[in-house]
């Protein structure tokens, strides 16, 4: 029980306290909100391409794809998403708040919260399988979230925009080069592939940070049943469904693993950013955002924790 309790702690500590000395910079005064936000962009851009390229490079293929954990996550996702929609229709009647609790309840962290976790518990060697997960997970995220957020606020969708999105999203473009460099066995010389890895090894570790300083426990949210609703969603019952199914499934160590960081992950960060720019309730999405990182510390351990003590990993 001992040795359980140290592997979870040691998957979720290592997040919590970079995410504690992030908090502690913006409480000191060395950054502010703009350098955050724009530190963010930075890290999404140059440092999360080269982390999903690394993840994939020089892996096989067949040890990064399994179609039955595809299969299942992606159902799982849909099928998950549709019963929040019934369900956040039935006990929320305005629009724009409809689509930032949809938003905020199916829409993980999978990427910056999830991956480390992976990390932290099997080694950065062996996070193929999540990382191709993450190709397809990620515009599935963005493609419904486009769709959700433009349908709450009364407008039409437009396919060819988020096609477009979707082909310039850094991590989708470090993640399709790591598959290319699968398909085609590329070995590129130590020249290339030192300054890669370093920069795919600083992109968790950075994005923790900043999620830190991005912190602020001085707002309130307006309604708290709201948040309330959106922080049992995303933490409690979403990774109940996806990691008993899993389990039931026969998904065991680093699959199931990946299966923690895709369910068990707080609200994604760009949920806020998204609801900011297309008329949504910015201000609900942001709470969510910030509690669910702080409150994930404690909810991914005991997800873990319960499936370490079940020798499922």
């Amino acid at each position: 029980m001992l040795s359980n309790f140290i592997v979870s702690l040691q998957a979720v500590a290592p997040m919590f306290i970079i995410m504690f000395i992030g908090a502690f910079i913006k409480r000191a005064g060395l950054i502010t909100d703009e350098e955050t936000k724009k530190f963010n962009k930075i890290i999404f851009i140059v440092c999360f391409p080269p982390m999903m390229f690394s993840n994939l490079y020089g892996r096989e293929l067949e040890h990064a794809v399994d179609l039955k954990l595809i299969i299942f996550t992606v159902s799982t996702v849909l099928v998950l998403y549709a019963l929040t929609v019934i369900f956040v229709l039935k006990i929320e009647k305005n629009q724009k708040t409809r689509g930032a609790m949809i938003q905020a309840i199916y829409r993980s962290n999978f990427v910056i919260m999830g991956l480390p976790v992976v990390q932290n518990v099997f080694g950065k060697g062996d996070l193929a399988v999540t990382a191709m997960m993450v190709t397809i997970i990620v515009p599935l995220y963005n493609v419904i979230a486009v769709v959700t957020l433009e349908v709450f606020r009364g407008s039409k969708p437009d396919l060819k925009d988020i096609f477009k999105n979707l082909l310039k999203n850094p991590i989708l473009i470090g993640a399709i080069c790591g598959i290319i460099a699968i398909l085609t066995g590329l070995k590129l010389p130590t020249a290339l592939e030192t300054p890669i890895s370093m920069l795919g090894e600083a992109a968790s570790p950075l994005a923790l940070l900043l999620l830190g300083a991005s912190f602020n426990f001085d707002t309130v949210a307006k309604e708290k049943r709201n948040l309330t609703i959106c922080l049992i969603g995303r933490l409690l019952i979403f990774p109940a469904v996806g990691l008993i199914g899993g389990a039931l499934m026969g998904f065991t160590g680093v699959k199931l693993m990946t299966l923690v960081a895709l369910f068990a992950s707080p609200s994604a960060v760009t949920s806020f950013t998204m609801a900011q720019q297309m008329d949504s309730d910015y201000e609900l999405a942001g709470n969510c955002v910030v509690f669910s990182s702080a409150i994930s510390c404690f909810t991914m351990f005991m997800w873990i924790f319960v499936l370490k003590s079940m020798g499922l990993f």
